[in-house]
């Protein structure tokens, strides 16, 4: 490849807007080329921002420009269920596809396009973006370092309450079928817990829904228990009033806590540049405390660094390196998750 690597991405909601088109737009080694959507608003918007990139009506219409070699990296940032489908079509093709997290809904479609991309020899990723926010890259560094000594138990949540009209897709999906908290955000919980402790060796979990009307959960907790002895506890829900600690580790030595959210989302949505040298930084007000009752001291936050991913991506398209992601390890989430919705139903 001697230009830029001419990217697609499919979906313009919060993941294609929010997230992939402001990074692959800052990584000189991509090309935004084409934005498919068929919500006349958001390719409004998004012709807006983009206006070298190409504005698609449907999936359909991308796969032919890209059978017709206009396109080297598919961004799969649709709606959940639609994942698997859209990411096999890619891959078969031998394009690069990167897809939002989950990979998939079901275990055996994300098995069975893993197959296919190697077959096809298509690179191919998930976006576990949350490895790299800074909160959890200083959880990361604490627990190697043995600052805890050992961790016996890794609390951590998503929670919020917002007021924000859920897209069509997410309020009417059932848990089942991509729908849900679970799949929303215990895929990150879940992949976080298992970097830093390793293999599963039981789960326990409770998917509730309370919203009237409701068909997926709305507020979920999922216990695992890995192969190392560590309790991993994850919250995710869409209905609490207050929000509790974003992260606590339990050591035999020492603890961690820490509060609110990484604040990469939040700046990519104002606007900010991942080139900032604000970007990815947080305020000392934010940092979390290591230590015990009465002689804790703040630790200063990691730099979230989201940049990485696609860096790898275009690395890894290049053949100078992996994937950020390995496709297998998104495995162990939607394993545990769909195995939940089985037992429940």
């Amino acid at each position: 490849m001697t230009g830029p690597i001419r990217t697609a991405v499919v979906g313009y909601g919060l993941a294609g807007s929010v997230f992939h088109a402001p990074l692959v737009t800052a990584d000189p080694a991509y090309a935004l080329t084409h934005v498919v959507t068929g919500n006349a608003e958001r390719a409004a918007a998004a012709s807006a921002r983009y206006p070298s990139a190409r504005i698609v009506g449907s999936v359909d219409e991308l796969l032919t420009l890209a059978d017709q070699g206009e396109v080297d990296l598919v961004v799969v940032a649709s709606p959940t269920p639609t994942h698997a489908e859209l990411a096999l079509a890619v891959v078969d093709r031998g394009l690069a596809a990167v897809v939002d997290k989950p990979l998939t809904v079901h275990l055996a479609d994300a098995e069975a396009l893993i197959a296919r991309a190697e077959s096809t020899g298509a690179v191919l990723t998930a976006f576990q973006n949350r490895r790299w926010d800074g909160d959890f890259l200083t959880v990361r560094r604490l627990v190697e370092s043995g600052a805890l000594g050992e961790v016996r138990r890794f609390e951590s949540r998503f929670e919020w309450l917002s007021a924000r009209p859920r897209p069509p897709w997410k309020s009417g999906t059932s848990g089942r079928d991509g729908g849900g908290v679970a799949y929303d955000l215990g895929s990150h919980l879940i992949d976080q817990a298992v970097q830093l402790f390793g293999p599963v060796a039981d789960v326990y979990g409770e998917l509730d829904a309370h919203r009237p009307g409701r068909v997926n959960d709305d507020d979920s907790f999922i216990a695992l228990t890995h192969e190392s002895g560590v309790r991993s506890h994850l919250a995710m829900s869409s209905l609490v009033a207050q929000r509790g600690f974003r992260f606590r580790v339990l050591g035999s030595e020492s603890a961690f806590t820490k509060w609110g959210l990484d604040g990469q989302e939040g700046q990519l949505g104002s606007g900010l540049s991942p080139l900032d040298d604000a970007f990815g930084v947080e305020s000392p007000s934010s940092y979390g405390l290591l230590g015990r009752d009465g002689e804790a001291s703040s630790v200063p936050t990691e730099r979230g660094q989201y940049v990485r991913f696609y860096r790898e991506v275009a690395a890894a398209i290049a053949g100078e390196g992996p994937v950020p992601v390995d496709p297998r390890d998104a495995l162990t989430a939607i394993r545990i998750i769909e195995q939940l919705h089985a037992a429940k139903s």
